[in-house]
């Protein structure tokens, strides 16, 4: 049974090979996401390890460095880099994606204990940041549309994200209806709105 940390570190390579499998003008293809292209989808996966990166740094030094200044960072950088050219885009995304792995590689053991909030608000210790990390680049590698699907992903994976995805939609106030098909008492599922 593997955990978080591979978990990243295999998402990564799926992500980063189907990235690679992309010819230039594939990456504005337009994608499941509501408004996003696979240059978006990119940007974005970009964006998420230059963010988990600034946590790594407040766990390792304990000086407050947020995921995101404001509640509108993480919007306007994803636009703004999903209309670079994609051969800059694929390095950065390489780049990003190397950097974090080897900040993790840097944190000191006790460090992984050190609380930090994500940018949903959420305080958790450190050492909650690889599954972060592999939550988004297993289902963006999905997102892109480029033979990556849930099945490719690891079982022991996807049962934690299932967990995951469920008790965050059960605390928004849908836990009844999605209880209710969970269970077979329903014969859809509920609507649920988005993800994170």
């Amino acid at each position: 049974m593997s955990g978080p940390r591979t978990w990243m570190d295999d998402g990564t390579a799926l992500f980063l090979g189907a990235v690679d499998r992309l010819t230039d003008a594939e990456f504005s293809a337009p994608t499941a996401l509501d408004g996003w292209t696979r240059r978006h989808v990119i940007a974005h996966v970009h964006g998420n390890a230059e963010a988990l990166r600034r946590l790594l740094t407040w766990a390792a030094t304990g000086d407050e460095n947020r995921m995101y200044a404001d509640a509108g960072q993480r919007a306007r950088e994803i636009e703004e880099l999903s209309a670079l050219p994609a051969s800059e885009l694929r390095t950065l995304v390489h780049g990003s994606a190397i950097a974090l792995a080897a900040d993790m590689d840097a944190l000191p053991r006790d460090a992984w204990d050190a609380l930090v909030i994500t940018a949903q608000g959420r305080t958790v210790p450190a050492r909650e940041i690889p599954f972060m990390r592999a939550r988004e680049v297993c289902v963006h590698a999905v997102d892109l549309d480029r033979g990556v699907t849930f099945a490719d992903l690891p079982r022991d994976f996807t049962t934690a994200l299932a967990a995951d995805a469920a008790a965050r939609h059960a605390t928004r106030g849908d836990a009844s209806a999605l209880a209710a098909w969970l269970t077979g008492r329903a014969d859809r599922p509920p609507a649920l709105g988005p993800w994170l």
